[in-house]
């Protein structure tokens, strides 16, 4: 599932075009994806100038003149994709079969198809002022860019819990958009072992999370994200943060920082893999 850096790529690459522009036409070529659509979602959408396209956790919300919000989520599978002759033609060759081509929205700056094999994304409509009390943003926890997240801010949150700090880093209602792959990142570059108890975590190691998880999102998405089966940028290239991956699949190699002679394991933690160096994560 593509996790924060993903969804801010595809949002950094759609937004030139999609800011400012009306929207024309929309055709749906299917009545449902993870969701039915919302009752007349195309003509809701249709005449509508977007103003924002913004951000959250692994949401796209797209800012509607009207003060609608158009929400999407990508699922396991889902891209956008944006087409217009001013554009130019995609710089990288897609492989994207457009038998699941699901939703083309026709814009005064050109054409954006969303195309998703799985049928896991959605798209849905809000009224912005009713935004935060939605279901699906109600409970979120702090944003990892923003800067109400710091060290202080994690050790307000943990305090006292028993979980692992890598299920507590996932917990959304913790820290909002991270995923399997960046926890695992962000805690091998800052040495902490992803099975010790959230809780435990002093002031010290808490400032150092939080400026390498900061750190770990901001180089990913200089990087266009971790393309490792789905994922592409809006212009059909591949994201290239996989190539930096110190611990994330890298079970049986030698732990990429110089002075450490230990090994990466592999352990399901909470039905998912954990990748960490047992010998530098204390």
């Amino acid at each position: 599932m593509p996790e924060l850096p993903e969804v801010e790529t595809v949002r950094q690459g759609l937004a030139p075009f999609l800011v400012g522009s009306r929207i024309v036409r929309v055709e749906l070529r299917r009545k449902d994806l993870r969701f039915p659509f919302p009752e007349h979602f195309a003509g809701r959408l249709e005449g509508r100038r977007i103003v924002a396209l913004n951000r959250r956790a692994k949401y796209l919300l797209a800012m509607l003149d009207d003060d609608q919000v158009l929400i999407a989520h990508l699922g396991m599978s889902g891209s956008f994709r944006m087409e217009a002759g001013a554009i130019g033609a995609f710089k990288f060759p897609r492989d994207k079969n457009p038998a699941h081509d699901h939703v083309v929205i026709s814009l005064e700056t050109g054409c954006l198809t969303y195309n998703d094999p799985r049928r896991f994304g959605f798209m849905t409509l809000a009224a912005t002022d009713t935004l935060a009390e939605h279901p699906f943003f109600v409970g979120l926890g702090v944003e990892p860019l923003s800067n109400d997240f710091s060290g202080q801010t994690l050790a307000r949150l943990f305090a006292g819990k028993t979980t692992s700090l890598k299920a507590a880093l996932l917990d959304q209602r913790n820290v909002a958009g991270l995923g399997n792959i960046y926890v695992c990142e962000a805690l091998h570059r800052a040495g902490l072992s992803p099975l010790r108890a959230a809780g435990g975590l002093t002031g010290a190691a808490s400032e150092i999370l939080a400026r390498t998880v900061r750190a770990v999102l901001r180089e990913a998405i200089e990087a266009g994200g971790s393309s490792l089966r789905d994922h592409r940028q809006a212009d059909g290239a591949l994201g290239y943060f996989q190539h930096n991956f110190r611990v994330y699949d890298r079970e049986g190699q030698a732990c990429a920082n110089p002075d450490c002679r230990g090994t990466i394991i592999r352990r399901a933690q909470n039905g998912r893999s954990t990748f960490y160096c047992p010998n530098c994560q204390g």
